[in-house]
């Protein structure tokens, strides 16, 4: 019976994997050469991790030299496939300015056409699917006509906040070769645009801010975005509604987190050599290597986020650290505090930090488990590696038959390796401003974070009728961080797909870290004799 279930369990891990990888064909196909170019991408980067664990859930466990293999492997094939989609993606740049160029001319002999001949547009007949062409006025746009009742914003009462004078300086800077305006509507302090992209959003959004920026200066932004009906619209915000930083009172809280935290991974550490550091303070020189090595994978997350931030001359507030008595910690809450200028931004700050830390604790754990125990080693259960696939899968490659013993002694370090990989892992759950949450609005929008903020609830609802930690972890995502984050300036302008790749990897880990072995595949393994 339970090998049955074994075998259930199997086909399924292994049917999402295959439809998961068919939705991103699907999802590249219409892109031609470019889209399967991209996607094949995400399958080399994604081989060795799916051979290693579809092996491991066969019985069979990989060295460390074919492990290594595998990845170099991987890197070669993702290179190869980067410089033939860098060679036809400057083909189809050449081809997109060539057909641009055709198109500018022709709407040029046409412009000229209707100059000449007035009456001859009154005269032709009116496609209703057809965008309709500029009529002198909205070429020369003043003061824009009121919304209808129906357009308005609730409370508004069809009233636009912005000044009648700004707004005037506003309208100005549509036109047919960027952003064509045909509707304007109240928004909080701004206004929302509605109307017709008529060229790529980067260029779109590069004239309109520069524009924006000579009329009215330094007091509104301006925001490219994609509405409920899925149109691209531009919003208009004075610069008040800029993020603010952190108030005093805030940072006071901030720093009163990070000493609870201090003392929280400190209590981690002295749990499991079975003491309390409050009862026994002269022992707590045996949690250093537990709640320091936490500390430093804390501190590696943070730096990442703080480093590609400040590349990105992007401000953040100071970390709100969570202090949690099962783990230590579970990471830290960090706003961004400037207006990101796009999704591509947003990947790069977010995915840093869980790099980082993730690497960090990477590489605690596998010193860990190398490291001879020494008198500070630390006896635990064989079903203690049952509770992470990656982690199992490692322990099995390093420690080999030593896993078979009812007991086995490790570094310190490694506890503080696991531990860093879990809380890493629960941070990228695709969940609200979670950093999984954020790199899935970073590749995918807002819309579809709000379905993957959804399920990862849902998930930790079952999962708490077995962890407590679930039901924990799902109260902090429901108060504090299930919002999505606040759009970019140019939410339209997608990400490259090398960081689609790495945000599918890091996601992939992430289920990995946290779903545990079962006990019969951890037997056919020999985990626990």
């Amino acid at each position: 019976m339970v090998a049955a279930s074994e075998t259930v369990t199997t086909v399924l891990i292994s049917l999402v994997a295959i439809a998961i990888l068919g939705w991103g064909f699907l999802r590249a196909r219409p892109y031609g050469k470019l889209g399967i170019l991209a996607w094949l991408q995400s399958v080399v980067l994604m081989v060795p991790w799916l051979v290693f664990f579809g092996l491991f859930a066969l019985g069979i466990y990989l060295n460390l030299a074919a492990i290594l293999l595998l990845i170099v492997g991987s890197t070669v094939a993702y290179i190869v496939l980067g410089r033939q989609l860098r060679a036809a993606g400057q083909d189809a740049i050449a081809q997109e300015k060539a057909t641009r160029l055709t198109q500018r001319s022709a709407s040029l002999d046409t412009t000229d056409a209707e100059t000449a001949d007035p009456l001859a547009t009154a005269t032709e007949p009116t496609d209703p699917h057809a965008v309709d062409p500029p009529s002198p006025s909205e070429t020369s746009p003043s003061v824009p006509p009121a919304p209808s009742p129906n357009s308005g914003m609730g409370g508004m009462g069809g009233i636009l906040p912005i000044p009648g004078e700004d707004l005037k300086q506003i309208q100005t800077i549509f036109g047919v070769d960027t952003f064509f305006a045909t509707e304007t509507i109240p928004y909080q302090d701004g206004a929302i645009f509605r109307g017709n992209l008529r060229t790529e959003p980067e260029a779109a959004y590069s004239r309109l801010s520069a524009k924006l920026q000579t009329t009215l200066g330094d007091r509104y932004r301006l925001f490219l975005v994609e509405n409920s009906d899925g149109r691209p619209v531009v919003i208009v915000l004075p610069r008040a509604n800029d993020p603010q930083p952190l108030t005093w009172m805030q940072r006071g809280l901030a720093v009163l987190l990070m000493v609870a935290t201090l003392f929280t991974c400190l209590e981690r550490g002295a749990l499991q050599y079975g003491f309390d550091v409050l009862a026994q303070p002269n022992l707590i020189l045996q949690t250093l290597p537990i709640s320091l090595g936490v500390v430093a994978i804390l501190v590696a997350h943070e730096l990442g986020h703080w480093f590609l931030a400040r590349r990105h001359q992007v401000r953040l507030s100071w970390p709100f650290f969570i202090p949690a008595w099962q783990l230590g910690t579970f990471g830290a809450i960090t706003r961004i505090e400037s207006l990101l200028p796009n999704r591509s931004v947003l990947f790069d700050i977010v995915f840093a930090g869980p790099a980082a830390g993730g690497v960090v604790a990477l590489g605690l754990l596998l010193l860990g488990l190398l490291l001879p125990p020494a008198s500070g080693g630390i006896a635990v259960p064989s079903q203690f590696f049952e509770g992470s696939m990656l982690v199992g899968a490692l322990a099995r490659i390093v420690l080999g038959e030593g896993l078979r013993e009812q007991l086995v002694t490790i570094h310190p370090l490694a506890i503080a390796g696991w531990l860093g990989l879990v809380i890493t892992a629960l941070n990228l759950m695709p969940a609200g401003q979670l950093d999984g949450g954020r790199l899935i609005q970073a590749i995918y929008g807002r819309k579809t974070l709000g379905r993957t903020t959804v399920a990862t609830l849902i998930f930790l609802a079952i999962a708490c009728l077995v962890n407590p930690l679930a039901l924990y972890w799902a109260i902090i995502i429901l108060f504090l961080q299930r919002q999505p984050e606040r759009p970019s300036l140019n939410e339209l302008m997608e990400p490259n797909d090398t960081r689609a790749s790495l945000a599918l990897l890091a996601l992939f880990l992430m289920a990995a870290t946290l779903l545990p072995l079962t006990p019969s595949l951890a037997g056919r393994l020999g985990i626990g004799g």
